[in-house]
């Protein structure tokens, strides 16, 4: 195996590890909601147990089986990117990547909320009431709280007029991996196209 691809999985695998590893800690030790919130930076940054039952923001398919579509969509995927990393190593004739480190971050934050999606619905039991089954179908375990701002639009705002915007994203570490190999990938792009 190259040096170069033996480090792309390095990465996948500590990726991984410490996904997993922060989900476990928060499942065993934090009560979920805010009754067992910690905070890190005063209101704005919070360790919160919530459980995602979708994708990104809570999103999810509206049919019976839409959580083992997702679940099967992303195994997918995750073979796709391990496919390509591999393919991309194995041509590279220099040093590392930056493009495949990128790659290699996304791999192991997909293959951590896979993990997630396809066996905490048994080994947590926190499939949604409801699922068809357990497999397959248990929900992401997001812990990372960023209480960013509340927003009251004015009452002559038409449709939205009276309301509060309230912008929290709750996500963990796979999605952190995920956000920050695409974020690479965007700079990379920039750069190289200057």
């Amino acid at each position: 195996m190259k040096k170069t691809l033996k480090l792309y999985i390095k990465i996948v695998f500590i990726a991984i590890v410490l996904d997993q590893v922060s989900k476990i800690l928060i499942h065993k030790y934090l009560n979920m909601g805010a009754n067992g919130h910690i905070k890190v930076i005063g209101n704005w940054l919070k360790i919160y147990y919530t459980l995602n039952p979708g994708m990104a923001f809570g999103l999810k398919f509206g049919f019976k089986y839409g959580k083992l579509f997702l679940t099967l969509g992303r195994i997918f995927a995750s073979f796709f990117i391990l496919f390509y990393i591999i393919n991309e190593a194995n041509k590279e004739s220099r040093s590392y990547s930056i493009k495949l480190i990128s790659w290699s971050l996304i791999l192991g934050g997909a293959i951590g909320n896979v993990i997630d999606s396809t066996f905490y619905g048994i080994i947590f039991d926190n499939a949604p009431y409801g699922s068809p089954m357990r497999l397959f179908h248990g929900q992401v375990i997001d812990m990372i709280f960023f209480d960013l701002f509340i927003y009251y639009f004015p009452s002559w705002i038409p449709f939205i007029g009276g309301s509060y915007f309230h912008c929290f994203p709750i996500f963990n570490l796979a999605d952190t991996f995920i956000s920050c190999g695409i974020f690479l990938i965007i700079i990379k792009n920039y750069f190289s196209k200057r």
